[in-house]
């Protein structure tokens, strides 16, 4: 799921996760990180679910997937699209 908040200059975009889904640790990664991982690590928040938040400018466009441990890559469903490899995120 994707919170957004937005002002004149930027987008704050808070990447979430379910409680337990999936398993151990988490990151986003994508154009804005160069696909770094545990660049923007998921912490845990009080009901479980996992977040972080990574502010953009306005009015651009990325690509992004999340990498759990073991290498599983993960799509974003709520995404403003898919490229048929990466969920896409426009601010």
């Amino acid at each position: 799921m994707l919170e957004r908040t937005r002002s004149k200059k930027q987008t704050e975009i808070t990447f979430v996760l379910p409680s337990g889904h999936p398993a151990g640790e988490v990151s986003v990664v994508g154009d804005f990180n160069d696909w770094r991982p545990g660049a923007h690590p998921l912490a845990e928040r009080p009901d479980g679910s996992r977040a972080v938040t990574v502010a953009f400018p306005v009015n651009q466009h990325y690509g992004f997937r999340y990498l759990a441990d073991g290498g599983h890559w993960l799509d974003e469903e709520g995404a403003d699209g898919h490229d048929g490899c990466n969920s896409l995120l426009h601010t």
